[in-house]
């Protein structure tokens, strides 16, 4: 019997290996011949598909930004990817795949999985701008998804949201997931010592919704306050309107207020080589990857009480929530560890107990093949 054909769909072409390599294994061991799109693949990426067992193909998409006569051009071009492989699923994910992948599948009639992995900046209401750019998106995800198999959210208030909003209905078949997982054999545990001098660390894409600005001020102030204290930062710098200052990052690390390490790939060794990891995130995140990433290495976790970011911490127990863009609520708890540095191994310990109960790339891989194969 020939094998079903699932196009997995991205917005970067780096990002499959890495957040859905796991998934592309999972699919293939279930008798699955797996499909991937995206844009700006480079030899290296083609390497890493392949050698997954997957087939790369490399589309035309416009990552950020509104050019209907562009965006137009990508439907048309997943239209032609989809037909001429004779998929039998098509499973994008991220805002632009899903919307654009599930416009060329429902013309081509093939069904769709789409997995929301957060409703991201558009839906944040953070500016009139992205309050009108919400009803574009709106309108954009009533006309894609409301034909889909299947909708896979990763929090209850994306999907509460889409209701509310009527873009989607309650008719409408859709399931739940708790992130992309983490792969607990990647991303091991070590047991933290109580030190001296205690350290946090934040990975994210230097961006202002990522709350690096208030990470880098916090830093300011405990600084000043605990000289010993260490406050790493890992991540690209960005281009976007709302990237974070590369001059003033760099003057914070030549002033030795942080260490910036930069991009990197390897980052299991910053988990373990700090105490807590920080995401002062204010924007509509799914599930933030980091953040599980963390809770495996067995660090305690500091993040906002929003949308996705609340999922992977149990308050008091294996890190703290707190209040968005608000500074004094993110230094109060980074002062805690720092005075009370034995909690960070209890909490430490916790973070990994609910990674393995949660988070397990291996648990969550397996409810989406079942979704897939739902959906044929």
């Amino acid at each position: 019997m020939e094998k079903k054909r699932v196009l997995i769909i991205a917005s970067l072409a780096s990002s499959i290996a890495w957040f859905r390599g796991d998934f592309i294994k999972s699919l293939i061991q279930n008798g699955f011949e797996v499909f991937t799109a995206a844009p700006e693949c480079t030899e290296e990426d083609y390497e890493k598909l392949r050698a997954l067992g997957a087939t790369p193909i490399e589309f035309n998409l416009q990552r950020t930004g509104l050019n209907p006569f562009k965006d137009f051009k990508s439907i048309i071009e997943l239209k032609s990817i989809i037909k001429e492989n004779r998929i039998d699923v098509v499973f994008p994910y991220t805002v632009k795949p899903v919307i654009y992948g599930s416009m060329a599948a429902n013309m081509c009639k093939v069904p769709v999985v789409s997995l929301i992995t957060g409703l991201g900046y558009a839906f944040s209401g953070l500016s009139a701008k992205t309050r009108l750019l919400q009803k574009f998106n709106e309108i954009l995800y009533k006309l894609s998804i409301r034909k889909n198999k299947i909708i896979v959210f990763q929090n209850n208030d994306d999907y509460q949201l889409l209701l509310e909003r009527n873009v989607i209905s309650k008719q409408q078949k859709v399931a739940f997931v708790s992130g992309s997982g983490v792969n607990l054999n990647q991303f091991t545990f070590k047991e933290k010592n109580i030190a001296s001098k205690v350290s946090f660390l934040l990975i994210s894409r230097m961006i202002e919704e990522k709350g690096i600005a208030l990470f880098l001020k916090a830093a300011q102030l405990l600084k000043e306050k605990y000289p010993e204290t260490e406050f790493h930062l890992v991540g690209p710098i960005e281009t976007s309107p709302s990237a974070i200052s590369e001059v003033e990052i760099n003057k914070l690390h030549k002033d030795g207020v942080i260490k910036f390490h930069g991009h990197q790939t390897d980052i299991v060794q910053y988990f373990h080589n700090s105490d807590v990891f920080v995401l002062p995130s204010y924007y509509r995140e799914g599930l933030p990857r980091t953040t599980l990433e963390a809770c495996a290495c067995g660090n305690p976790v500091i993040t906002t009480d929003s949308v996705g970011c609340r999922e992977a911490v149990r308050e008091g127990i294996n890190g703290f929530l707190i209040e968005p863009r608000n500074l004094d609520a993110l230094v109060k708890p980074m002062e805690f560890f720092i005075l009370n540095p034995e909690k960070i191994r209890e909490m430490g310990i916790n973070s990994r107990k609910y990674a393995e109960e949660r988070f397990d790339v291996h648990i969550i891989n397996k409810d989406l093949v079942r979704i897939v194969k739902e959906a044929l």
